[in-house]
C-alpha cells in the first residue's frame, strides 16, 4: 500500500477507536474484516498506530494542537508505527517539519499528565500507592505486554515444547515465576503453529498462570472456576488435575464460555464442564453448596492491570463503574464461598490494580466471615516452588499477605489474590 494510503487507513482506524464505544481489539478486529485486501504488514502497523495512539492518548493530543488537518491525522502521524522516512514520504514539508519539532521534545519538558498518559481518577490512587514508584508504573504501561505462553503439562514438558518452538522459528525464555509458562521474544504468529493447533500451548499472561497455581488443584478434586469467562484459567486448572475429578466452569455470558470449546478440544481435556448460569445465585450454584475442594473466583473487575494490552480500557473505564463493579465483586465472592466445603480453598482475584477491587473487598469478606481462615499467598508460592514467592506478594506487617503483581515489577499484567481455607 502507498504510503499516504496507509496513513489515511490508519487514520480512519484512530478515529474509529477514539469513539470508546467497543473495546479496541473488537474495533480493530471487524475493521480487518470490513478490509480483506489488508496484508498482514499493514495490518501490524495498523494496529499498533492506533494502539500507540490509546496509550499516549493526552500527550499526541497536546502535541497535535501545534499541527494541522483532520485531528485523526495528526494523531496517526504521531502514532505511526513504522520507519520515519517511509512515514514521511507520506507527509507535506509542513507536516514534516511539525513532526520533527514533536520528536525533539523532551519528557521534561512535558507537564505530568503528559508524562504518564492516565486520567486524574485513575492516576491519583496509583500515586497514593506507589509513591516513588509511580513512575516506574506510568512507563511499563506503555509498552506492549509480552507474549507469554503456558505449557499444556498434560500434552508436553515445558523443556520439550520451547524446543519445537526453537524449530518452529520461535525463540522463548522460560517465564521467571510461572513452571508452567514461556515467554516468546517478539509477537510471532503462534496460532498458526503444530504446537498450538494441537493443544500443547496457551496463549496466557505468566500473572494469570499464577493465579491457577494458587488453587493447586489436585488429582480427583471437585473445583469451580466461578467466573471462567473465555477458559484461560479452567485450562491449567484442568491440567493440573490431570485430567481426573470434575472442573466446572461456571459463567453468566453463555457466549464467552462458547469460546471455551474450541480451546477445550485442543487441550484433551475432559474433566471440563462448561455452565451458564444466570446469576451467582443460580440453582445450579445452590445445589452444589459445601461439597467443592477449591473454587477460584477470577471476579469481574476493571481490568486496569492489563493496561498494557488493552490501553483504551484507562479511558472506558470510569469511577462510577468501578463503583458498580466493587458491589458485585463482594456479592460474587459471598456466594462463591458457599460451595466451598469444610477444608476447601477459595481463591479470590481480579486483574485490577486498584485496592478498593482488591484488598477492600479480600478484608471486608474476612471479617464477616470467620470460619474462612486467611493463608498468606506468599507461604503457599513458595510450597509451590515459585521463586521469588516473597517478592511477589504484599499486605499485612510481613507483607506477605496476598499475591499482588505489577507491571513494572514483575513483567505480568497487574493481578491480585487473597486465599482462604475454610474451617
Amino acid at each position: 500500500m502507498h504510503p499516504k494510503a496507509l496513513l489515511d487507513t490508519c487514520a480512519a482506524l484512530v478515529a474509529r477507536v477514539l469513539q470508546f464505544d467497543h473495546p479496541a481489539d473488537a474495533i480493530v478486529s471487524r475493521f480487518f474484516r470490513d478490509n480483506r485486501q489488508l496484508g498482514p504488514r499493514e495490518r501490524a502497523t495498523l494496529a499498533e498506530t492506533a494502539y500507540a495512539v490509546l496509550r499516549r492518548k493526552l500527550l499526541y493530543e497536546h502535541l497535535a494542537r501545534s499541527g494541522s488537518g483532520p485531528r485523526e491525522r495528526r494523531l496517526a502521524i504521531l502514532g505511526f508505527h513504522g520507519p520515519r522516512d517511509f512515514l514521511k514520504s507520506a507527509l507535506s514539508e509542513q507536516e514534516s517539519r511539525w513532526v520533527d519539532a514533536c520528536d525533539a521534545v523532551r519528557p521534561t519538558e512535558l507537564l505530568a499528565p503528559h508524562r504518564h498518559n492516565l486520567p486524574e481518577w485513575l492516576a491519583a490512587p496509583l500515586q497514593q500507592q506507589l509513591g516513588a514508584d509511580f513512575d516506574a508504573l506510568a512507563e511499563s504501561l506503555l509498552q506492549p505486554a509480552p507474549l507469554d505462553l503456558r505449557v499444556n503439562t498434560l500434552a508436553a514438558k515445558r523443556d520439550e515444547v520451547r524446543a519445537g518452538l526453537k524449530k518452529a522459528g520461535v525463540a522463548t525464555r522460560p517465564t521467571p515465576y510461572s513452571p508452567w509458562g514461556l515467554r516468546a521474544e517478539g509477537k510471532p504468529p503462534v496460532h498458526r503453529l503444530d504446537l498450538f493447533t494441537g493443544g500443547a500451548i496457551e496463549v496466557q499472561d505468566e500473572g494469570s498462570q499464577l493465579l491457577a497455581l494458587l488453587l493447586d488443584a489436585k488429582r480427583g478434586e471437585m473445583v469451580v472456576d466461578f467466573c471462567a469467562g473465555a477458559g484461560g484459567k479452567t485450562l491449567a486448572l484442568g491440567a493440573a488435575m490431570r485430567n481426573t475429578g470434575r472442573l466446572y466452569a461456571f459463567d453468566v455470558s453463555a457466549h464467552r464460555l462458547d469460546a471455551l470449546k474450541p480451546r477445550l478440544a485442543r487441550s484433551g481435556l475432559s474433566n471440563v464442564h462448561p455452565a451458564a448460569i444466570a446469576h451467582e445465585r443460580d440453582e445450579r450454584v445452590k445445589r452444589l453448596a459445601g461439597k467443592i475442594d477449591r473454587v477460584l473466583v477470577d471476579a469481574p473487575c476493571s481490568g486496569l492491570g492489563t493496561l498494557r494490552r488493552n490501553p483504551d480500557l484507562k479511558w472506558r473505564q470510569t469511577p462510577e463503574a468501578v463503583r458498580e463493579l466493587v458491589a458485585k465483586q463482594g456479592a460474587i465472592l459471598q456466594s462463591a464461598a458457599r460451595l466451598v466445603k469444610p477444608g476447601g480453598r477459595l481463591v479470590y482475584a481480579t486483574c485490577s490494580v486498584l485496592p478498593e477491587e482488591n484488598e477492600a473487598i479480600a478484608e471486608a469478606f474476612g471479617a464477616a466471615h470467620a470460619d474462612f481462615v486467611l493463608q498468606p499467598a506468599a507461604g503457599l508460592l513458595e510450597g509451590l516452588k515459585v521463586d521469588g514467592a516473597a517478592g511477589l506478594c504484599a499486605g499485612g506487617e510481613d507483607g506477605h499477605r496476598y499475591l499482588r503483581l505489577w507491571p513494572h515489577r514483575h513483567g505480568t499484567d497487574g493481578f491480585f489474590a487473597a486465599v482462604w481455607n475454610r474451617r
